[in-house]
């Protein structure tokens, strides 16, 4: 997974996500299950978005991420906001050395870039590994509903006269994965042209049932599981997954 000049394209595609609702619902379950001290673990952090939201909420956050260019990106952003945010190039299955955290959390459906359900239990088991004794984990998934009959087969399609996109979504070869390809049309300033970017990204999810047993041998509490910001568990039509656990005593 290359995301290169797609990373400094990331928050255009990103920008009618809700990154609110992650820091509203953080910063309820650690109210409710954790208080006290809110050293916060980023995992698959991105451009930093919502770390530094996350910041903002009083958290102390440290990011990580796999790619070098979106480091890059959460670097600048965090600077930019007089923010001294550490950021980390780590894979989330190999995590090492990073300290231990009151709640650690993988969001923006980060997770679901994990091809096989035996990479979902090495991230979790490294997440086990970085949290304190009861901290918290939090992650989202895409829903199955989402994966198999939302995605797949649908384009999505973006203009604007600096940045346009065409966004495809293909049924994967794995069950409920998607591929998604992206086609960007970028303005180039001194030229006046626009310069084509493509870039292919793979996602998939599991039954919740999955993600559950994954947790537990992983020595974790299930706290909750809740779908599209809502405090009710996933109906069938359920988009997003989010799951609340804590790290066995």
């Amino acid at each position: 997974m290359s995301y290169q000049e797609f990373a400094y394209l990331y928050d255009t595609l990103m920008e009618d996500v809700p990154y609110d609702r992650w820091v509203d619902w953080v910063s309820s379950l650690h109210s409710r299950y954790g208080g006290g001290e809110k050293k916060l673990l980023d995992l698959a952090c991105g451009t930093g978005e919502l770390s530094v939201r996350l910041s903002h909420a009083g958290f102390n956050v440290t990011g990580v991420d796999l790619s070098e260019d979106m480091l890059a990106v959460a670097q600048a952003k965090a600077a930019e906001a007089g923010l001294d945010i550490p950021f980390f190039h780590q894979d989330m299955t190999q995590l090492d050395s990073l300290g231990e955290y009151d709640v650690i959390g993988i969001f923006c459906d980060s997770l679901n870039y994990l091809p096989r359900s035996e990479d979902v239990a090495k991230a979790f088991a490294g997440v086990n590994a970085h949290l304190k004794k009861e901290g918290l984990f939090l992650f989202d998934v895409h829903s199955i509903h989402k994966m198999d009959h939302v995605f797949a087969g649908s384009p999505f399609t973006y203009i604007d006269e600096e940045v346009s996109y065409i966004w495809n979504c293909f049924p994967g070869e794995h069950p409920h994965s998607v591929e998604h390809e992206l086609t960007f049309f970028v303005l180039d300033d001194e030229t006046g042209q626009y310069d084509r970017v493509d870039e292919s990204h793979f996602q998939r999810t599991f039954k919740i049932s999955e993600y559950k047993k994954m947790l537990h041998e992983s020595g974790f509490e299930l706290l909750g599981i809740t779908a599209d910001f809502k405090q009710a568990e996933p109906g069938p039509e359920a988009e997003r997954i989010l799951f609340a656990a804590r790290k066995k005593a």
